[in-house]
């Protein structure tokens, strides 16, 4: 078949650090990968206007500025992003386009796409709860900014011939907040062989392992609070992988708790470092309560790791009880104890839970969600109806 020229737009996008950016990543050099031309549109990484190509992948960068309020994000002005994109859009003219957002970068791609009538594919992976958190509203307003801006997502989204969000329970989310009733889910998938791992050391001490920002949602003060109340004599390390707003304050926490070299900070970390944090790592836990899929859940799984999670959002999908690992009650500190103690005083049962882990990843292959997002970009080419099934 004849290639394609696809555009997708993020928010965010490497050398960011988060779920979002690295599955844009993973979708534009996979697309690259299967002989296709592809454009990221994206938020300069240093602030001036920038191009460069990363793997095959020609990224554009729209002029950008430090947000105040999280000092590793940087963000756009609509009066600058909005004609930045539409120059874009024609200079690049691109077969299909691909949204991964629908804040400024992606408002501006969503508008000339719809404008020029160019096939448009929306995928979400935000929670506008989470980017309020981040914002000076008033407390007492939030409720109503939160319903105020699934509305606006909706009202963005809705501009597109197909929507789609990680998993089931996203869509529901899209369904019921924002009105997308058409929506449904597409795996954002996991090459599980680049972290595939051998087993930790048998005599070294069981290592529970964190991956991802350092931010209230992400709830890490649990989990240091759970390991704390771990039952003396347990051997057992905590590391936590990420940077954040709440860094220090964690890092006090532990140290407050008697925690000493017991835990592990590692910050900001290589690809490399995390795949070896991955191979090290007896339990992988996730306390967050906002994730619309978990891609470093999905990492750790296909490094053969059991996992305990908090019984929230999309985590429900990738944790099966008794099988691969353990969910609990969000904010139930003691039941977070019971579940991570279980793992780390019975070596068998983390070895055939991880075995479990490893089998489970396989229904989130990035080679079907690649394929998936290709049928939808050629129906649509097509002008034939998108036809509507999951790779969840």
């Amino acid at each position: 078949m004849k290639p394609l020229r696809i555009l997708i737009a993020a928010e965010t996008y490497p050398p960011d650090v988060n779920g979002a950016a690295r599955f844009a990543e993973r979708l534009a050099t996979g697309l690259v990968g299967r002989g296709h031309e592809v454009h990221v549109v994206c938020p300069s990484p240093t602030g001036p206007p920038s191009r460069e190509t990363r793997d095959g992948v020609v990224v554009h960068g729209v002029r950008s500025h430090r947000y105040f309020m999280h000092p590793d994000f940087q963000v756009c002005m609509p009066w600058e992003s909005g004609p930045a994109t539409a120059a874009l859009m024609e200079a690049i003219n691109p077969d299909v386009v691909h949204t991964q957002a629908h804040m400024v970068v992606g408002r501006g791609v969503v508008k000339a796409a719809h404008r020029t009538g160019r096939p448009l594919v929306a995928t979400n992976h935000l929670m506008p709860e989470n980017l309020i958190a981040h914002s000076p509203i008033p407390r007492p307003l939030k409720a109503i900014a939160y319903r105020a801006a699934w509305r606006d997502l909706g009202r963005i989204f809705g501009l597109a011939d197909v929507v789609t969000a990680p998993t089931p329970r996203a869509v529901e989310l899209l369904h019921r907040s924002a009105r997308l009733t058409h929506a449904f889910p597409v795996s954002c998938g996991i090459d599980a062989d680049r972290y595939s791992a051998a087993s930790p050391t048998p005599d070294a001490v069981p290592t529970v392992l964190f991956v991802g920002r350092m931010d209230q949602e992400k709830r890490v003060d649990e989990l240091i609070r759970a390991f704390a109340g771990l039952p003396e004599g347990l051997p057992a390390a905590l590391e936590i992988v990420g940077d954040g707003a709440r860094l220090a304050e964690w890092t006090a926490l532990a140290a407050g708790l008697g925690l000493g070299d017991r835990v592990t900070f590692r910050g900001f970390v290589s690809e490399d470092e995390l795949l070896d944090a991955y191979s090290r790592a007896a339990v992988f836990c996730m306390p967050g309560v906002a994730e619309l899929q978990s891609l470093v859940t999905l990492e750790a799984m296909a490094a053969s790791t059991p996992v305990v999670a908090a019984d929230a959002m999309a985590l429900p999908h990738l944790v099966r009880p008794g099988r691969n690992g353990w969910l609990y009650t969000p904010g139930n500190v003691p039941e977070l104890t019971t579940r991570l103690a279980a793992l780390l005083s019975d070596a068998d049962l983390r070895r055939r839970m991880g075995a479990a882990s490893r089998e489970i990843v396989a229904e989130h292959a990035i080679g079907a969600t690649l394929a998936r997002f290709e049928d939808i970009y050629r129906d649509l080419l097509g002008r034939g109806r998108v036809r509507v099934r999951s790779v969840a």
